[in-house]
């Protein structure tokens, strides 16, 4: 009989709280790898066992399978549970047996329409969701569709404790920061942002992955769909077996790939962003980011593909857009509110006065996207991803990356006047920039 561990078990008595004490929709955050869906898995199994129905909602629906297998192996009884894709829920609402419990996958896409259509229809059903970043890429939080944040153990004590797979990571030193102004000590954010903003593929890609991770398992994230496939070939050029799969790959194609990377047959996954948000993919022991993305739930999500847990097993992260330099470290502490960053999504908001639309071309429809990729609120057409140029820059060089000096914007991050003196220290300012800094913080 499978069992939780004891931060599972914690996370639901505490959800069971929340909603006693007058919660109707609590969020559960957890690391990616932690194990959320035997969490949900359990709360399903305890809440049919009580006689009262369970949605289950699910974006994509390659996990509607995987989600039915997991629930059916735990004890769930499915035939008072219901798992469906969003977009089917939401159009057959009337339809829909009223659940006692709304269960969300991957809970940070719920304030699109979608979501809110099926939460408004059923009003008095609770809810609970499940996600391992609580934030929108405008830095907005969900506050508007959740009233309870239940934040379980960090990513560091996973892999402290066994649960998670310890990582070495490789990546160029911050792209390239030369060119990019300093003001006050610190990088300038316009500069930071017009160097970012330009993809860029940093490294021989091939032959990283063969000083680094040599026979390792590994899932290949891409820039587009061309991109992907023409990794795949260059992969099998160098004698490394190698395969694309996107959303569009049959569904007995795909089953077949995923077994044979399983089996080892194919050493190498490419794909764009297919294998991400809940996409299990066994043995992985190696991600290889080649897209460059301004979304810290997709990078986290993609970094830490291939940390599922075994025993003397380190992962590795190659890391060839410097992503880290946008995000930070997979595995670093981030304080996590129902919020979000207010500030980040003032400014968005400021900045944005006139919301851009966009005409549906099917049905034509007008509407502001709130997914990615595009997908019509009125007829469900799903707007081509369109390709993307990347620069490739083969001759530079990728290397370990240690952690905090190595981030973008560390000093921002600083909380005490050490921390300073350490900042200044391994980036070589000049004397008295730490004591300055923390002078106008008011650590002195």
């Amino acid at each position: 009989m499978p069992q939780l561990r004891d931060y599972q078990t914690e996370l639901i008595l505490r959800t069971q709280k929340s909603w006693r004490t007058g919660h109707k929709a609590p969020c559960i955050v957890l690391p990616c790898g932690g194990g959320k869906s035997v969490i949900v898995a359990e709360i399903a199994k305890r809440t049919t066992l009580n006689h009262k129905n369970v949605l289950f909602l699910v974006h994509r629906k390659e996990l509607c399978e995987q989600i039915f297998r997991t629930f059916n192996w735990w004890g769930v009884d499915m035939s008072m549970c219901d798992i469906m894709m969003i977009q089917t829920a939401s159009r057959r609402l009337a339809s829909l047996r009223t659940p006692d419990l709304i269960i969300t996958d991957e809970n940070h896409h719920s304030k699109s329409n979608s979501y809110r259509k099926i939460y408004d229809y059923f009003k008095k059903s609770y809810r609970v969701g499940v996600t391992a970043t609580p934030v929108r890429l405008d830095g907005s939080g969900l506050v508007d569709v959740n009233d309870d944040l239940i934040v379980g153990v960090s990513a560091k004590w996973l892999i402290e404790n066994q649960c998670l797979a310890p990582y070495d990571y490789y990546a160029p030193d911050i792209a390239d920061l030369s060119g990019i102004k300093i003001s006050r000590g610190e990088f300038d954010s316009k500069s930071i942002e017009t160097a970012m903003s330009k993809p860029k593929i940093f490294g021989d890609v091939i032959k990283y992955y063969q000083q680094f991770a040599k026979g390792v398992k590994a899932v290949c994230y891409c820039a587009s769909v061309k991109h992907s496939q023409s990794m795949a070939e260059e992969f099998r050029k160098a004698g490394i077996p190698a395969e694309h799969i996107d959303g569009e790959t049959p569904k007995q194609q795909r089953s077949e790939m995923i077994e044979n990377f399983r089996k080892g047959k194919i050493q190498i996954l490419c794909n764009v962003d297919l294998i991400s948000e809940g996409f299990d993919v066994p043995d992985c022991g190696c991600v290889i980011m080649l897209r460059p993305t301004q979304s810290l739930t997709l990078y986290i999500q993609q970094a830490m593909r291939c940390m599922r847990y075994r025993p003397n097993k380190k992962a590795i992260i190659l890391d060839h857009v410097g992503n880290y330099g946008r995000h930070g470290m997979p595995d670093d502490d981030r304080e996590w509110t129902l919020e979000g960053n207010p500030k980040k999504h003032l400014k968005k908001l400021l900045a944005e006065k006139d919301l851009q639309t966009v005409q549906c071309p099917k049905c034509f429809g007008v509407f502001v996207p709130e997914t990615s990729p595009v997908v019509c609120p009125y007829c469900h057409h799903v707007f081509p991803v369109k390709s993307r140029e990347i620069q490739i820059d083969e001759s530079a060089e990728i290397k370990k990356i240690e952690g905090f000096h190595f981030n973008i914007k560390p000093a921002s991050a600083c909380k005490s006047y050490q921390e300073l003196l350490a900042y200044a220290e391994a980036h070589h300012y000049k004397k008295g920039w730490a004591w300055y800094q923390a002078k106008e913080r008011g650590f002195l």
